[in-house]
This record gives structure tokens, sequence and C-alpha cells, in this order.
């Protein structure tokens, strides 16, 4: 079992970053695979970033060439660097875990992307 905590979230301007942090409550080192999801009022909860314990990664179209995502498996921690945000942005942000086919979904942290 893993608990995640996201963190990072915020109000920014169009055309703004911001980096989201998901702190997990023990090693990440073998967990299979970590991401970002994010949900939109009205909308399907979707997948922004992914990324495998092999080192692969995965992007949305609407994402690729802005938001990375790392893993930092000394800290424990994966994060989502977003830049040249959009309004389109906006919504809850939680980090997910696939560990032993078991999926872990932290509370989410809410990203605003407005003037």
């Amino acid at each position: 079992q893993v608990q995640l905590v996201e963190s990072g979230g915020g109000l920014v301007q169009p055309g703004g970053s911001l980096t989201l942090s998901c702190a997990a409550s023990r090693s990440i080192f073998s967990i299979y695979a970590m991401g970002w999801y994010r949900q939109a009022p009205g909308k399907h909860r979707e997948l922004v970033a992914g990324t495998t314990k092999g080192g692969g990664t995965n992007y949305a179209d609407s994402v690729k060439g802005r938001f990375t995502i790392s893993r930092d498996n000394a800290k424990n921690t994966v994060y989502l660097q977003m830049n040249s945000l959009k309004p389109e942005d906006t919504a809850v942000y939680y980090c997910n875990a696939v560990d032993y086919g078991l999926n872990y979904w932290g509370q989410g942290t809410q990203v605003t992307v407005s003037s």
C-alpha cells in the first residue's frame, strides 16, 4: 500500500509555470508506474503524464512540449513541471501509482489558470 500527497497547485496567469509534487509514503523505486491525471468540472478524469520504473514517459497530446514528468526515487517523489499554462489546463490534478495491479490516488490539488 502507498499513500500519495500532492502539493504545488495554485492560481497562475496564462503563460505561467507551476511545479506539482507528489510525495509517497514509502519507496517508489519498485512501483511500476506513477503519473498525473486531471479532472476539470464536468469532464472525465484524464491522463496528463506518466512514468514507469524503467524510465519511460508518456504525455497527453494537449500537454506535450509544455509539461515534464520526473521521478526522484531518493525522495520518493514524482514531479510535474508545467510551463506555458493555458486556461484549459485548469483542473484538479491527481497523483496516481500503479503497484501490483492496484491503483492508488492522492487527494488532488487545484490548478487554476486565469488572468
